[in-house]
C-alpha cells in the first residue's frame, strides 16, 4: 500500500524528493507545532473556555465563534489544529518522498497526522462529554504519545544509519565517534534512562490526575464539570502531595543519572540533554511549590504545564542519544574501554542549542 501510494504521490509531485537534511527540518517543525498544540490547550483549559464551543466540531451552530471570550479561546485552539495537521501531514507525506528512503521514517511518520486525528476526534467526545475527567486526562494523555512519536522521528531523521555491520564494527576498532545509535549503548545508562522515561510518563499522568481534581478543569465558573473526586473534599489535597513525590524521585533519578553520564565521561550529545532535563525539573519543582502556596494561579499552572512538556521531551531526547543495548561482551570485541564510555553521534544537537 505505502508502494502504490509513493508512486501516485511521485506522479503528482512530477517527481519531487527531499534530501535528508529537508526531512529532518520538517520534523522538527512537526516535533515543535504537536508541542504548541498542547501549550494552546492548556490554555483553553485554564481559561475556563474548554465548553466556550458546547457543541462539535461547530460552534453553536455555526462555522464561527460568537464574539464572547470563551467561545473565542476555545475556537481558535481548534483552528490551530489547521497549520498543526498540514505539518503532521508534512512529516508522513514527505517522507515517502525522502531520498534515500527510508521506512522506519514513514511508518513513525504515519504516527503523526493519525494521532492528531485522533486528538480532534476525542476532542470532539471531551466537549460532548461536558469536560469529565477521564476524557480530559486522556486527551493530554494522547498528547505525550504524540510527542514521544514526533521525537522518534525527529531523532532518527537526523542520522543515516550505517549500511553494514561491518562497517559499524570498523568505526568502531578505529576509534570513530560517529557510529549510529544503532550500534548500542552503555547498558547501565541506557537501562536507567529508559527507566527514567517511565518515571516521567508516571509522574505526568499523575500531575494530569491532580489537574483533573483540581479548580482548572476546563469550565467557566457556575458549569457542572465532573472532577476526579475518589476522594471526595480531600482528593485534590491527595493526588497532589503523591504527584509531588513521584515528582521528587523523578527528579532525584535525573540527577542521579546526570552524574552517572559525567562519571563515565560518556559523549557531549548525552550529557546535554540531561543537563537540560535537570536544569527544567529545578523550575518545575520551584514553580509547582509556588503555585500550590499560592492556590494554583492559571497563569502559574500553565507555566508549569509547559515546563512538563519541555522536560518530557529532554527526557525522550536523552533516551534517543542513548542509544540501543550493546551487545553484552561488544565493548571487548571492539577494543573499547572496559569501563564502556558512551559514543555519541556527531553530528546531532539537542533542539535549541
Amino acid at each position: 500500500m505505502l508502494h502504490r501510494l509513493d508512486v501516485s504521490l511521485r506522479e503528482r509531485t512530477n517527481g519531487y524528493t527531499v534530501d535528508p537534511a529537508q526531512y529532518a527540518i520538517v520534523a522538527y517543525i512537526a516535533l515543535g507545532a504537536l508541542t504548541l498544540i498542547v501549550l494552546s490547550g492548556a490554555a483553553v483549559r485554564l481559561t475556563g473556555s474548554g465548553l466556550g464551543c458546547p457543541d462539535w466540531p461547530k460552534c453553536y451552530g455555526k462555522a464561527y465563534p460568537p464574539l464572547n471570550a470563551h467561545a473565542v479561546i476555545e475556537f481558535s485552539n481548534r483552528v490551530i489544529t489547521g497549520p498543526v495537521s498540514i505539518a503532521a501531514g508534512a512529516a508522513w507525506l514527505l517522507a515517502l518522498r525522502r531520498r534515500p528512503y527510508r521506512r522506519d521514517l514513514v511508518w513513525l511518520g504515519a504516527l503523526l497526522p493519525a494521532g492528531v486525528v485522533a486528538q480532534a476526534v476525542l476532542g470532539g467526545f471531551t466537549v460532548r462529554g461536558a469536560l469529565d475527567y477521564g476524557y480530559v486526562m486522556g486527551h493530554f494523555a494522547l498528547s505525550m504519545l504524540i510527542i514521544l512519536a514526533a521525537v522518534l522521528l525527529a531523532w532518527r531523521a537526523s542520522y543515516e544509519p550505517r549500511e553494514s555491520q561491518a562497517s559499524q564494527a570498523s568505526q568502531a576498532s578505529q576509534g570513530d565517534t560517529g557510529a549510529s545509535p544503532d550500534a548500542g549503548g552503555d547498558r547501565t545508562l541506557v537501562w536507567w534512562l529508559r527507566g527514567l522515561v517511565a518515571l516521567g510518563a508516571l509522574t505526568i499522568f499523575a500531575g494530569t490526575a491532580a489537574t483533573a481534581a483540581g479548580p482548572h478543569a476546563g469550565g467557566s465558573p457556575g458549569q457542572k464539570i465532573n472532577r476526579l473526586s475518589f476522594e471526595g473534599r480531600g482528593t485534590m489535597d491527595f493526588v497532589i502531595h503523591r504527584h509531588g513525590e513521584i515528582a521528587l524521585a523523578f527528579g532525584l533519578l535525573a540527577v542521579a543519572i546526570w552524574w552517572l553520564a559525567r562519571r563515565r565521561r560518556v559523549d557531549a550529545s548525552v550529557q546535554r540533554p540531561l543537563t537540560v532535563l535537570c536544569v527544567l525539573l529545578a523550575l518545575q519543582g520551584a514553580v509547582g511549590l509556588d503555585q500550590y502556596k499560592t492556590h494554583l494561579p492559571a497563569e502559574l499552572v500553565w507555566v508549569h504545564v509547559a515546563l512538563a512538556c519541555g522536560t518530557w521531551v529532554a527526557a525522550l531526547w536523552a533516551a534517543c542519544v542513548a542509544g540501543a543495548f550493546a551487545p553484552r561482551g561488544a565493548r571487548a570485541a571492539a577494543g573499547r574501554p572496559s569501563e564502556g564510555a558512551l559514543r555519541g553521534v556527531a553530528p546531532l544537537e539537542f533542539p535549541g542549542n
